[in-house]
């Protein structure tokens, strides 16, 4: 072996063959990544946030991979973890190239839910050095008694896309984790990757843990992103023209091209159902260039159609955020947006799925499926000329997360109570973990708590001297067949009747399906046959057919950084129609026309107001308040309004919410423009405004719904085995029960405070809330008398009508009421 020559660094000796391998490649690496390979190699931990596109992958993989090969040793050296089992096998392929290309006597294997048992056998066996795999992976493996011998020799781990794991459970998940891990090897380094993220330092602390001091690595690599809309050649007034956008499809075929690869992005699956529905009738010479993805679809049929873009044989694909992530699709040239992304860092993290390469420019096409989106598209431009991105917060201390960790841990090597908490409180969203939440989890898992003692299976703990283990074999099988915390409502496998899975929808859809109901899923025209032990057994069919399924939990609300944009970009256009300023972007001009007519009924808000518009129709007395914080905080506010309203003069009030404002429906006289005129104050006051929400809303049976994923998280309601899984109703009533249970005899149960907590923070967004009121009461009130709902209005009446059962389609209905708006004002 040849000396380094005098003065040169360690480091530069170590890195020759990583160094060699890209100048084979014809490549120079980037100072960012020779930036992060140094730093790991003088054994820092850090965080790499860069573009999509730019190579971060092999700025974090290098330098362990340097010093494997100048330390080699057999064992398991370098675990990579990934939150999409997709993007394992892009990950694989993309470690081994350098690693077939150079020799190096490395192996990379992936480990997720899709790997063989006799491969997890193996790699146990005989580690690989290098180990892709996935939270939930990982934490199955700390629930094995071997797991101290097979991370016995870790000395890197890298997480692969944090900013999608840190802002959930799955985040908590992976923070307790790598606590252990970093436990049993005190020397163990950490590299986060990142595209986007506001919050740069927690997030790399998060990544890291308590007590450290990360290493942030960013680059000054300019992305370019090209935007485009496709702009209505008018617009008359009536932002709800054209609801979902589907009618404006011919104006999408247009603007696609054949030869072009292009991934339609759509923000739900219905929506993504609909659509590919749509091009496929509407381009049939596409019928083999044309696919649909989506996370409801079988793992082989998106696997396939993934192999197929990179290939260049499918050139459109309509997807959701299952294509988000890092999964390399080179040959993507273009990306189209329908409808609005809500979310600055969402767009940009799309965007990057076209021309996925440093220097490339992402191209985006915009498909607003309503008018008003072309001012969240505005506003969207202005945030990405700014450089801001949404910041993503972690959970604070998740019990059901914990006690699930905790489980896992006693079915595996054991731990030592006292060792174990300072494990933990090592783990950045457990650092402020109090004595007696802890105290709580091991008396709740040993003993059952309070209620549950005289139940077997949930006293799952026993002590064995120092270490607390997992001895009944059955629970620690079951527990180990429920790791996770991803829960959804019960799917339904889809099946042909003679042939392969098509992929999951959920109960309460197949519930209301009759034997001969047809419905268009996954890319194909379905007749529903029977339904048997949670498979829906279907058949091709001829019969035409709308329905496509409903997925819960698809609404997506405008980010509290693109609100803030919204509210100047409607400031903007107020001052432009006063003369003040000008209509800059090509959104706003196609607006002008609904613009004036906002005008023209009304008027429209300045940042420092706040509009409350009042009217009367057949329907009732309306109130309208836009104060453009978003769809839940909306949600919240309509309800707390509604209530404070009704304490001064009784009424049933129905709340329809959109992520402009929200609307208020009372009886016909119902005398809105006096109420707030006397108590416009206390609808802003934010002192009660907990005690307000719990009486304004359902606290209660909202917790009851949130404590069902809470309970099985945390081991307390279990799905059954394989092949004998529960429906959806039986898991809400064993979940229920415990509710009560846990409500009459131990009402300070941790995981019902946690029920709450998550209600009101989360799902109510109560910071948010507090923040909007104390704004508001800020603002100057602009209180309007119109004739009829305006164009900021009349989107918040569709969508009270959508959710409204009628045999009058929607579009019909949207339809007579612009009818009987037009004839009102020729009149």
């Amino acid at each position: 072996m040849s000396r380094k020559p005098p003065g040169q660094p360690k480091s530069c000796a170590l890195l020759a063959p990583i160094e060699a391998w890209f100048e084979l490649q014809g490549w120079t690496p980037l100072p960012f990544q020779r930036q992060c390979w140094q730093a790991y190699l003088a054994g820092e931990s850090g965080l790499i946030q860069v573009p999509t596109g730019s190579g971060k992958t092999y700025a974090a993989v290098m330098g362990p991979i340097a010093e494997l090969l100048a330390e080699p040793s057999p064992g398991l050296r370098l675990l990579y973890l990934t939150p999409l089992r997709a993007l394992s096998r892009d990950l694989a392929l993309a470690i081994q190239q350098p690693i077939e290309a150079m020799g190096w006597p490395l192996r990379v294997g992936i480990r997720n839910g899709d790997t063989s048992s006799y491969e997890r056998g193996k790699q146990l066996r005989s580690p690989p050095e290098i180990l892709i795999t996935t939270p939930e992976s990982l934490s199955l493996l700390l629930a094995n008694p071997k797991a101290p011998a097979l991370f016995a020799g870790l000395q890197a781990v890298v997480l692969d896309e944090w900013h999608e794991l840190m802002g959930s459970k799955r985040g908590s998940q992976t923070e307790l984790c790598l606590s252990w891990l970093r436990s049993q090897q005190p020397g163990l380094r950490t590299w986060a990757i990142s595209a986007t993220i506001g919050n740069l330092d927690e997030a790399a602390r998060s990544a890291l843990g308590a007590g450290s001091e990360p290493h942030l690595i960013t680059a000054p690599i300019a992305r370019a992103t090209e935007i485009r809309s496709l702009l209505p050649e008018t617009i008359d007034g009536f932002p709800w023209a054209g609801h979902l956008g589907l009618r404006r499809y011919e104006d999408l075929v247009a603007a696609l091209e054949p030869g072009v690869s292009t991934l339609l992005f759509t923000n739900t699956r219905n929506q993504a159902e609909r659509w590919h529905q749509c091009l496929r009738y509407a381009c049939p010479e596409m019928e083999h260039a044309l696919a649909l993805h989506h996370s409801a679809i079988d793992r082989a049929e998106r696997e396939a159609i993934e192999a197929g873009v990179k290939a260049g044989a499918l050139r459109w694909v309509v997807c959701t955020s299952s294509l988000d992530l890092g999964v390399d699709f080179q040959p993507v040239e273009r990306v189209v947006q329908i409808g609005s992304a809500k979310n600055v860092a969402r767009l940009l993290q799309r965007a990057g799925r076209s021309a996925h390469l440093p220097g490339g420019t992402s191209q985006v096409l915009f498909m607003p499926t309503h008018a008003l989106e072309l001012l969240e598209l505005s506003a969207l431009r202005r945030g990405l000329s700014e450089g801001l991105v949404e910041a993503r917060r972690p959970p604070t201390a998740p019990i059901d997360v914990l006690l699930q960790h905790l489980t896992s841990l006693a079915c595996g090597p054991g731990f030592e109570p006292a060792q174990a908490l300072a494990t933990v409180r090592s783990a950045w969203s457990y650092r402020q973990l109090s004595d007696s939440d802890w105290q709580w989890c091991l008396r709740f898992l040993e003993h059952g708590g309070d209620c549950l003692g005289a139940y077997p299976r949930y006293r799952k703990l026993e002590r064995d001297g120092d270490l607390y283990l997992v001895k009944e074999k059955a629970i620690a099988r079951m527990h180990r067949l429920h790791i996770g915390t991803i829960t959804a409502d019960r799917a339904v496998t889809v099946r042909f009747v003679r042939g392969a899975v098509l992929g999951h929808v959920e109960e309460t859809f197949i519930g209301r399906l009759k034997a001969g109901d047809v419905f268009f899923f996954a890319g194909r025209q379905l007749e529903f046959v029977r339904l048997r032990e949670m498979t829906a057994h279907v058949k091709a069919s001829s019969k035409k057919s709308s329905t496509v399924p409903a997925w819960s939990g698809g609404q997506m609300a405008l980010s509290d950084l693109l609100s803030q944009h919204l509210r100047a970009e409607v400031d903007r256009c107020a001052r432009a129609l006063a003369g003040e300023a000008k209509l800059d972007s090509p959104e706003l001009m196609a607006l002008e026309p609904l613009l004036q007519r906002q005008v023209q009924l009304s008027r429209l808000p300045r940042q420092h107001e706040l509009l409350v518009e009042v009217c009367n129709s057949r329907e009732g007395s309306h109130l309208y308040a836009y104060p453009f914080e978003g769809r839940f905080v909306h949600e919240g506010l309509g309800f707390l309004w509604a209530w404070r309203l009704a304490r001064h003069q009784p009424s049933t009030i129905t709340v329809s919410v959109n992520d402009y404002g929200f609307e208020l429906l009372a009886p016909k006289n119902y005398p809105f423009e006096e109420l707030f005129e006397i108590h416009a104050e206390e609808l802003l006051d934010d002192s009660d405004l907990k005690v307000d929400l719990e009486q304004a809303i359902n606290l209660s049976e909202l917790c009851r719904r949130r404590f069902r994923a809470i309970a099985q998280i945390s081991g307390l309601v279990l799905n059954g085995y394989p092949g004998q899984s529960k429906s959806g109703g039986q898991l809400q009533i064993s979940a229920a029960l415990l509710f009560d249970v846990f409500s009459r005899h131990e009402p300070a149960n941790r995981l019902l405070a946690q029920a709450r907590s998550e209600v009101l923070t989360d799902q109510l967004d109560l910071p948010r809330i507090t923040l909007a009121l104390q704004r508001l009461q800020r603002c100057r009130l602009q209180l309007e008398r119109t004739a009829r709902p305006g164009p900021l209005a009349f989107p918040l009446l569709a969508e009270r009508l959508n959710n409204r059962m009628s045999n009058e389609s929607l579009l019909d209905r949207l339809q007579r009421l612009i009818k009987d708006a037009g004839a009102a004002e020729g009149s």
